[in-house]
């Protein structure tokens, strides 16, 4: 089996198209039409919750299954609904993956000891039923991670993407607004704390080479700080980022250019909301409207691809073939 990195990469070669769909399902936000028929098949309020949700994700892969290279769901739309919406996340990720595409578990995950191992074998590996057999619970290609309680938090992930071909992506310089509180602090090296995430990425990273030059230990820098992407981009030059805040959040494509490689290559754009609730957007819900959530959601992946590749030719990253 491939190294996660190079299934990654593979994907967004296939697609010529480095971005993400992120499958963040707000019941609220879902069609009234599919929560209608998703009543009429359960009868119990988180069941009802889990078949609105599966048939939502299901739809919205097939619309962009071959548009985008990889979705990225996240895990707290989901557990919020306890069991059944965990049943919600893994059928989308076993239904993303069985369409031929890359899964990002965006689960931000993390501990020490026995509890990581858990997390790791849980969500990239195998677990161990009641006859003693092994089987996969998760099943996502990759997982993101949070970094704050050090290499004996990670090692545990890092052994179950070495033993099952997975990958994880660090929590390195978010997009959020205040990230700046605790990965802006210099160290008593003088350098910001983000920089000595990455360092530390290297070094995970390093057992996970594949044959694109790019490891599986990838790391997530924001969209909205360009300036700290840049030099992210210099001290990692072998690790993927996973670019949040593109779209809603504020960042645009020509922000997100400091994380690709002078190739345009190394780096995954994520759109979460904008993509999968288009339907709702100004540019999109007079010709699709609510019935053609799925129509629409294709047509803003396409546009965001346009958008992105747009930049890459602009900044003369554009890999060739493209």
């Amino acid at each position: 089996m491939t190294k996660a990195a190079d299934r990654l990469l593979d994907a967004i070669e296939e697609k010529k198209n480095p971005s993400v769909v992120g499958l963040d399902p707000r019941i609220g936000l879902i069609p009234e039409h599919i929560k209608e028929e998703a009543a009429r098949e359960g009868d119990m309020p988180f069941e009802t919750v889990h078949n609105a949700l599966v048939k939502f994700n299901h739809a919205i892969i097939d619309a962009v299954k071959d548009v985008v290279p990889a979705v990225k769901p996240q895990m707290a739309f989901y557990e919020q609904y306890g069991s059944w919406g965990v049943k919600a996340m893994e059928s989308t990720i076993s239904y993303a993956r069985a369409r031929g595409l890359v899964v990002i578990e965006d689960a931000k995950r993390n501990d020490i000891g026995s509890t990581a191992k858990a997390y790791a074998d849980g969500h990239l590996g195998t677990v161990e039923t009641a006859d003693k057999t092994s089987v996969t619970a998760m099943g996502a290609d990759f997982i993101t991670v949070n970094p704050y309680l050090g290499t004996d938090g990670i090692k545990p992930f890092l052994d179950a993407c070495k033993e099952h071909h997975r990958g994880i992506f660090v929590l390195t310089k978010t997009s959020n607004p205040s990230s700046g509180e605790i990965q802006d602090v210099l160290t008593t090296d003088g350098i910001p704390v983000y920089e000595l995430v990455a360092s530390l990425v290297n070094g995970w990273g390093e057992e996970l080479m594949g044959t694109y030059g790019y490891s599986s230990v990838g790391a997530v820098v924001g969209a909205t700080y360009p300036r700290e992407a840049e030099r992210l981009r210099e001290l990692m030059p072998n690790t993927i980022f996973l670019v949040p805040g593109y779209g809603a959040q504020g960042g645009t494509a020509e922000d997100v250019m400091p994380c690709f490689d002078p190739q345009g290559r190394g780096a995954v754009v994520n759109s979460s909301r904008g993509i999968i609730f288009a339907y709702q957007r100004e540019a999109y819900r007079h010709e699709y409207g609510p019935e053609g959530f799925a129509e629409a959601a294709r047509a803003a992946a396409s546009n965001m691809r346009d958008d992105l590749l747009a930049a890459l030719e602009k900044s003369g990253k554009l890999p060739k073939g493209w």
